[in-house]
């Protein structure tokens, strides 16, 4: 029994006699007690705290930090602490315990026996944070029916509202607005908002409960990014750049402004081209977002896009390049594409649409130097045709589609669907992939 106690520690704020937890060691009531709250045995709960002997359990406080540092310990008996060695303690109650597993009986039976909806041991999240971190929006409901502060500061500065970070918390979030979460209400460190939050997790649903309720879409954090900036810089994995753009889309909607500038003054463009996000990219440009801006260190979008082409292959990089040029985008000084090209060729297609924005190209033996052997034997028909070029001009279909779009340059996505011609031809003038260069 003594080893099985050792793996945690436990504490009662208020003050009780040391034989109770001495008779409560002997018995192994603390010990069963935890073991309920694992599983979510309620009748076990039950019979624990129905005893008035061990009542004090139900705001017990339990020290479940690295087992290897409690090699000695001393009770302090105006706290009844059990001391680790450990500086840091990973502090936990029954309702913490209950409300992140989702034991919603066990909660209500914890709470009708006067538990403390408010404890935070440590200083840390109370026990409504920890439902709504663990999207149990029932428990997250019971603890706020008996009080439970909705806007709460966590010691890392967060209130409820700011753990609701996936897809599932959402129910979560809309209980916390019905007990009178703050909409605006910010994080202590970064000044976050929860729009900020659910853009910056590509959360949807939340954005747009949360723009119901009131929240100012242009407020900045303290990095100096609005809820829009946050969508568009955060990682996007594959998977999620659908939840992404329809975030973007719910934000332009509902007013943001496609300019705003961070600290470095990159704008949500350059932000979602380093993501490389497609839709995104597409939707801010349609917006009116300038494909030119420069950021502080004198970049445009489209470098942001051809640094990281070879990385996200995934995320179709080249459409991200289509967009940028089909809207007026600078292109690559002719004398850097070499370096383009090896950083870029593990994504021909990317190659494929930067290089037919060019009449000319004068290919040379670095360029045949700067793809590696490997993406070559992968990509040999491409590379095959780009490297003939040091042999034959372009040619004349490709100089007249590169004429058309000088002359309709600014209004290439306005006019070209209005031409009377078919489809193949008007794709051919938007730089549709083709796989090969001629």
């Amino acid at each position: 029994m003594d080893r099985q106690l050792s793996k945690f520690a436990f504490c009662k704020p208020k003050s009780y006699r040391s034989d109770v937890i001495a008779t409560a060691q002997a018995s192994g009531c603390v010990l069963q007690f935890w073991n309920a709250l694992l599983v979510g045995d309620g009748v076990t709960l039950i019979r624990i705290m129905d005893d008035e002997e061990f009542s004090f359990l139900v705001d017990s406080v339990y020290d479940t930090g690295n087992i290897e540092e409690w090699k000695s310990f001393r009770f302090n008996y105006r706290g009844l602490r059990l001391w680790s060695l450990s500086y840091e303690q990973e502090l936990t109650t029954p309702l913490h315990i209950t409300a992140c597993r989702g034991f919603a009986d066990c909660l209500r039976l914890l709470l009708q026996r006067g538990a403390d909806v408010e404890l935070a041991p440590g200083g840390g999240s109370t026990a409504l944070h920890e439902a709504c971190e663990s999207c149990q929006p029932e428990c997250a409901k019971l603890l706020l029916s008996h009080g439970a502060n909705a806007n709460a500061v966590s010691e890392d500065g967060l209130m409820p509202l700011h753990v609701c970070t996936l897809p599932e918390s959402l129910e979560c979030a809309r209980q916390l607005l019905q007990y009178g979460a703050a909409i605006m209400g910010r994080s202590v460190d970064e000044e976050d908002t929860p729009l900020h939050v659910a853009a910056r997790h590509g959360l949807p649903e939340h954005v747009d409960l949360y723009l119901r309720y009131g929240a100012a879409v242009d407020r900045r954090n303290e990095e100096e990014l609005t809820p829009l900036g946050a969508a568009c810089a955060h990682p996007h994995e594959a998977h999620e750049l659908t939840r992404y753009h329809r975030v973007c889309q719910l934000l332009l909607a509902a007013g943001a402004r496609v300019g705003p500038l961070d600290r470095d003054k990159r704008t949500p463009l350059h932000m979602a081209c380093k993501q490389a996000n497609a839709d995104v990219v597409e939707l801010l440009l349609a917006n009116g977002a300038g494909v030119n801006d420069m950021d502080y260190g004198g970049e445009a979008p489209m470098h942001n896009i051809l640094k990281v082409a070879c990385y996200k292959t995934a995320h179709q990089p080249e459409r991200v390049v289509q967009s940028l040029l089909n809207y007026g985008s600078i292109r690559v000084w002719p004398g850097a594409l070499p370096v383009v090209l090896k950083h870029c060729c593990g994504s021909p297609r990317t190659v494929e649409v930067l290089l037919n924005a060019y009449s000319r190209l004068k290919v040379t033996d670095a360029w045949v130097e700067a793809v590696p052997l490997e993406v070559l034997k992968d990509h040999r028909d491409f590379y095959e045709s780009l490297f003939s070029l040091a042999r034959t001009p372009r040619s004349l279909q490709h100089l007249a589609r590169c004429r058309v779009r000088v002359y309709l340059e600014g209004r290439l996505l306005r006019v070209v669907p209005k031409l009377p011609l078919p489809t193949l031809i008007q794709n051919y003038l938007l730089l549709n992939f083709t796989g090969f260069v001629h």
